[in-house]
Formats: structure tokens, sequence, C-alpha cells
């Protein structure tokens, strides 16, 4: 039996509505996965996450490896029962750890050597190290260590990526030891539509459970990561889950959800909900602003979520003012809110063949 299963049951377009099933539970798609890297989401609880809507989260395999160690979430029983969430969960390779802190770090064929950004100790993360990694900490869906590179880059630079990234995800199949994970492969080459092509061709070829486009949101914009989504998507097989990593602004989601995407994930809600940021279908709102001193209205007054149902921006204006935290909490809930409404309407849309008009109403209210 397969560590997942993925249907399509609806196709409005390119866009696609359907369901992945995994050993933690079923997640209808597309979906929108809030980021717990540290095994939780910032400052909300599992029960608030799910109460949202949330229907899997990501955490990351290089922070959970340097504290508190794989060691011990394998002993408390896993990642779902250590950290209390319980649900569907995928965990990144570290790759794109590796691309951020490339300053700590030297990739080489054999994998990356680094010291840790939190006591500088040396480290080395092979691919078979990842794998066993997250064989350990024990998520749902599990990522290949890829060699990702930012915007813009040489020719010569992804070409060595997608080589490597292809080397990597082989040397991880052969390292996976478990059954009940299921190992994604990731596509790279950055703007260059044809090593992309040639990335997801050769990955597309190891029959893997599902496929991620990677190497995108690295600088390159939002006409580009579409362009690169639009001309990588389609070489990815139609009966495998496609997963756009780290990309989160409303629009882009939707753009991608309309080129046929399933998955994305990104830190935008919960990381505008600490600044006081807050995504609504009418546009973006700064709750800090004087102009919410005394508005008695909520963030979105259709919204269902518990911060629009209990407290106005005047209350939650006060709590930034003040240093509360539970302002950051308010609106991160909030916005987790709001992407699972995303979500859900967009799939509410593609089963009803609507898919297109949803897309440009609510980019519309995002001055796109």
């Amino acid at each position: 039996m397969p560590a997942i299963t993925f249907k399509v049951d609806s196709v409005s377009g390119s866009a696609r509505a359907g369901l992945v099933v995994t050993p933690h539970g079923a997640v209808e798609t597309p979906t929108f996965m809030p980021v717990g890297t540290q095994g939780t989401v910032k400052c909300l609880t599992p029960l608030q996450v799910r109460e949202v809507g949330s229907g899997i989260v990501l955490a990351n395999t290089y922070h959970l490896m340097l504290r508190p160690g794989a060691e011990i979430v394998a002993n408390a029983g896993g990642l779902q029962k250590w950290s209390g969430w319980g649900g569907p969960m995928l965990t990144d390779s570290g790759g794109y750890q590796v691309f951020s802190l490339s300053e700590l770090a030297e990739i080489s064929d054999e994998g990356v050597r680094f010291r840790s950004h939190i006591d500088g100790k040396a480290l080395f993360l092979s691919p078979e190290e990842a794998i066993k990694i997250q064989n350990q900490l024990g998520a749902d869906i599990i990522m290949q260590l890829d060699d990702c590179v930012g915007y813009p880059a040489e020719r010569y630079r992804v070409n060595e990526s997608i080589r490597r990234t292809a080397d990597w995800a082989r040397r991880s199949i052969d390292a996976h030891s478990r059954k009940d994970q299921a190992l994604f492969g990731i596509v790279q080459g950055s703007t260059y539509k044809d090593l992309r092509r040639e990335s997801a061709l050769g990955l597309a070829d190891l029959d893997l459970p599902g496929y991620a486009i990677g190497g995108v949101s690295v600088g390159e914009g939002s006409a580009l990561i579409r362009e690169v989504v639009g001309a990588t998507v389609e070489l990815l097989p139609e009966e495998k889950p496609r997963y756009l990593m780290g990309v989160g602004p409303p629009v882009d989601v939707l753009d991608a959800v309309a080129d046929g995407i399933d998955m994305f994930d990104c830190v935008v809600p919960t990381r505008n909900g600490r600044n006081g940021w807050a995504f609504t279908f009418k546009g973006l709102v700064k709750v800090k602003n004087s102009v919410h001193a005394a508005a008695e209205d909520p963030i979105e007054e259709d919204c269902d979520c518990y911060t629009c149902r209990g407290f106005s921006r005047s209350y939650i204006r006060h709590l930034f003012k003040a240093g509360e935290m539970l302002g950051m909490t308010l609106v991160s809930l909030h916005n987790l809110r709001f992407y699972a409404r995303l979500m859900e309407k967009a799939r509410d849309a593609i089963r009803a063949g609507e898919y297109e008009a949803y897309r440009r109403e609510v980019s519309g209210a995002f001055g796109k």
C-alpha cells in the first residue's frame, strides 16, 4: 500500500481539486500549509491551527536536527505526537536553509558542510542523512535534499544544481527506509525553462509519489515565478500531487492554482500577522494604523474566525501598541483562516467550473 494516495475529482481549466490521503488523515487540495519551523506554528496552539481549517502543517528538518535532535522526536513517538498536532505533516529537507544560510555552508556533490547558526558547531548534511533524519521525525511527506540557487544565477551554476539535485534524488530513494512516508522530488532550474524541463523530466522518470517546484520566490518576482511554474507544471505527472515551495502571496497562490499546483507553504500569513498586517478578501489591512484606533468592526465582517467573531480592530490595535502578544496571536489566527478560506473558495470554484472568475475577483482586491 502506498504511503499516500492522491485523486483529482474536479478541474476548471488547468486548476484542479482533489484529495491527498496520508497515514494521519486526508487533506483536500489545493491546500495551503502553515509553516511550523520548530515543530510549532508561531504564536498559535495546534488546536487553533486545526480550528481555522488547516489540514496539514510543515516542519523544518534543518532546525529540528539542531534542536532538539531527531532522536528525541523519534523517541517521543514522532512529530505528530510530540508536537501535539496529530494530523498530516510534511518536513522539508533543509535545502532552503542551506541556501538562506549560505555564508555558513559549503556545498559539494557529497552534501553540505556548514556551521550551526546556533552555536557554530561543524555539521554535515548529505542526502542520506536528510532522509535518515526525516525517517526519524516521521512526517507523512518528506522531501529530498536539493541544491537550491538564488536569483539571478549563472547558467553553469544552475546546470550544476539540477545535476546535483537529480543525483541526490536517486540517493534519497536508496536511503529511504519507511513505507509509511511519501518521498517527494524537487525540480530546480532557476528561470531557465530548458533546465527546468530537464530537471522535471529526469525526476518524473523516478516515479516518486509527488513532486515539488523549488528554487522559486528567491528574488525573481511574481511575473517570473508564474513563468517558471507554467513552464514546469505541465511536465509533472498528472496523477501525482504538485507542490510549489515557499510561495505565499494570495495572488501568486491563486495564479499557481490556475496552472495546476495542489500544495503550498509559506510564512507569509503568520509573519505578517505578527507584524499587524491582516489579509482580507478586500485586500491588506494594517491593524496598527491610527485609523483603526476607535474602529468597532472586526478585521473582516464576514470572516468566521475566532478573532473576527470576538474582537474589534480597535482592541487588536491596542494590543500591538501595548506590546501584548495576544495581538500577534489574533492576527496570525485570522490570517491562517483567510488562507484556509482562500483555498476552500478555490476548491468550490473549481468544482463549479468557475475558477478563473474567482481568481480574477480576488486578485483585483489586491490590486493585480
